[in-house]
This record gives C-alpha cells, sequence and structure tokens, in this order.
C-alpha cells in the first residue's frame, strides 16, 4: 500500500500524535508512507495533484520518537510524488487550528483531496463530509437525542434569555476552534459578567450556547469510531476518560485534564449506534465521539487523536488494526477495478 498522511504542518507533528503512530505503524507492516503539509500541496496543468512529501529511510522503527526524528531531519527534504496515484490519502489535518493565523489552508485539504479521489485514490476521511464538518455546527445534524440543547448566534440578548432559560448555567464556546480555547462555565454568579464573555468567545465569530452536563464534571469519554462502528479488538473497546482538572471545564490533555481507563457503557454504545448512520453516509472512516452520560459533546472528524491513549490502558495495538483496515480497501479497490464510490469506500 502507498499512504499519505496530510497534517497542517510536518515540522510541528509530535511524537505522541496518533497521525505519527499510524505512519510508524504502516512502515512496520512494510507500506511506503509520505507524509505532506497543506502547504506542500499542488493543483498541476496535467490535472494531478502533486506534494512535496517525506518519507523515511528504514523499514523498522521501534518508537515514534526515533521515526519521526527521521521523518524531520534537516537532511529530509522530501521529494515530490503524485498524490493522486497513492492507494490511501488520509487526510490528517486540524483546519480549526489554521484558522487564525493560515486561513488559506483551512478548506485546503477537502478540495485538494476531491481533486485526489477523481483517479481511484481512496481518500479518507471523505473530503466531501468533511468539507460539511467544517465547524462545530455539524454536530447540530445529529439526532437532538445525543446533543446537549444549543443555540449559535452572535446576538448577546439570545444568550442572557438562554442562560435564564438554562437556570443560569450554560457553556460558552466558540463556533471555530478546537482544544477548549475559549471555553466558559458560566454559573448562575457569572450572570453579572455574562457580557465580558459573550464578547471574548463572539471575537472570532458565532458563540455557541450549550446546555451544562452536571456529569461533564466527572470529564468525558473519547470512543473511536471505524467503519461506522465502535472500534473493538479482543473485547476491548477503543476509549479512555478524559478527567478535568479542579474547577477546569475543559478535559482536553493540553488543557490539563488527565487520562484515566474508560468503561464502555450501554448508554455510550446506543450514542454510537445513533450517530452510526450519518457518518456512514458522511463517509467518516475514523472518527473520535466524546460523550459525557448519554450525549455527546463533540465529534472529532478531523485528525481525531489518542489511539495511543488507548493502547496505554487497553494492551491493544489499535493503529495496527486501523492501518490494515486501509489496507484491506486498497484489496476492495483492486478486486472490483476501483470502481467504488469514495465515500461507500470509506466506511466498508
Amino acid at each position: 500500500m502507498r499512504l499519505g498522511l496530510l497534517v497542517n504542518d510536518v515540522m510541528t507533528e509530535e511524537t505522541g500524535y496518533t497521525t505519527t503512530r499510524l505512519g510508524q505503524e504502516a512502515v512496520n507492516q512494510g507500506h511506503e508512507v509520505w507524509v505532506m503539509g497543506v502547504g506542500d500541496l499542488a493543483y498541476d496543468p496535467d490535472e494531478h495533484i502533486r506534494a512535496t512529501a517525506r518519507t523515511v529511510p528504514k523499514k523498522k522503527y521501534k518508537t515514534s520518537e526515533s521515526y519521526l526524528k527521521d521523518l524531520q531531519a534537516k537532511e529530509n527534504r522530501g521529494e515530490r510524488i503524485t498524490v493522486d496515484e497513492l492507494d490511501v490519502f488520509m487526510l490528517r489535518n486540524v483546519p480549526s487550528d489554521d484558522y487564525m493565523t493560515r486561513p488559506w489552508a483551512t478548506g485546503a485539504s477537502a478540495e485538494f483531496g476531491r481533486v485526489a479521489m477523481r483517479r481511484g485514490t481512496i481518500v479518507v476521511n471523505d473530503p466531501k463530509g468533511l468539507a460539511e464538518a467544517a465547524t462545530k455546527m455539524y454536530f447540530q445534524l445529529f439526532p437532538e437525542e445525543v446533543r446537549p440543547r444549543t443555540l449559535i448566534t452572535r446576538d448577546a440578548n439570545q444568550i442572557k434569555a438562554f442562560a435564564k432559560e438554562q437556570g443560569g448555567t450554560v457553556v460558552l464556546k466558540p463556533l471555530q476552534g478546537s482544544g477548549g480555547a475559549s471555553v466558559f462555565l458560566v454559573r448562575p454568579d457569572d450572570i453579572p459578567n455574562l457580557n465580558q464573555m459573550i464578547d471574548a468567545v463572539s471575537r472570532d465569530g458565532f458563540v455557541i450556547a450549550q446546555e451544562y452536563l452536571p456529569k461533564a464534571s466527572e470529564g468525558d469519554t473519547r470512543l473511536f469510531i471505524m467503519n461506522g462502528r465502535p472500534l473493538r479488538v479482543k473485547g476491548k473497546y477503543c476509549a479512555f476518560r478524559r478527567v478535568r482538572r479542579g474547577g477546569d471545564l475543559r478535559s482536553n490533555i493540553h488543557a490539563g485534564g488527565s487520562l484515566a481507563p474508560a468503561e464502555v457503557t450501554d448508554e455510550m454504545l446506543k450514542v454510537a449506534e445513533i450517530v452510526r448512520p450519518r457518518l456512514v453516509q458522511d463517509g467518516m472512516f475514523l472518527v473520535g465521539l466524546d460523550i459525557v452520560g448519554d450525549k455527546l459533546m463533540e465529534i472529532n472528524v478531523f485528525s481525531p487523536g489518542g489511539l495511543g491513549s488507548a493502547q496505554k490502558f487497553t494492551g491493544i495495538n489499535f493503529c495496527r488494526v486501523v492501518v490494515e483496515a486501509l489496507d484491506r480497501k486498497v484489496n476492495y479497490m483492486g478486486y472490483y477495478g476501483r470502481n467504488f464510490d469514495n465515500i461507500d469506500m470509506c466506511t466498508l
């Protein structure tokens, strides 16, 4: 298999990132792996997508540290490859990370991915689905049964009325962005300062005002979905729990949260089953569901991270399973003469 991994920037990748682990695992399985950043892509006059991409010299790597060191080495200047001649092009960049500093990059992966798949390259997750999921508004396309009650607006008066309706306790966050940036938990005592909170969040666009789920005080569980179903190996789910630190609303690891083993409940599996049809319809191969109780907090379709964290608590190398699933898709395309629609192939 010839596998391409698209990231925001090759030089900002880190050893613990899931993309790095996937690249290492694919190399160890004997696949040809190329890694490139969004800014490395080009559409050439001959109508092919090309990129200046990097690979690694060795056939086996014991650690993600040694793999990434070779990938990012100064002498590794990369070479120009034809992206739409790859077997699989995996879009692992996070558009919201570029929203403020490189706005030109936010939609580029989906745009280039759409063109690359015309020639039979499998592009995951499906670029059309990713284009729809460009903001947290995508979350609202899922059934109300699995979502907290939500208002999305820039009108401060509407937000105040919603907060009052919710008893004075709501969560405010931006429609764009990730990683827990500009997220506020508003309590009844905070109402006098609500205007300042709204101003802080609305600087970058629309504000999401959301029902507060009391169980969120215990953190949330990330459950991975692959090919539309919970990823499970040897009876163990690919999942982990993120626990909040003190009074911090955010459980994101780089926002100060900590990790713990996950207990995947029937409630969580019901949530996964309810969202499955939409994920399949949108061609979402690998997704991270962030769940509190019987509600979704977020659906991560852009570069969902944490396969290494799930491995830490289960002892299962889930990266191996993901790479094997991609290789099966390549085999399917070979059997059927590359005649499947990309959106179907993503979840087969």
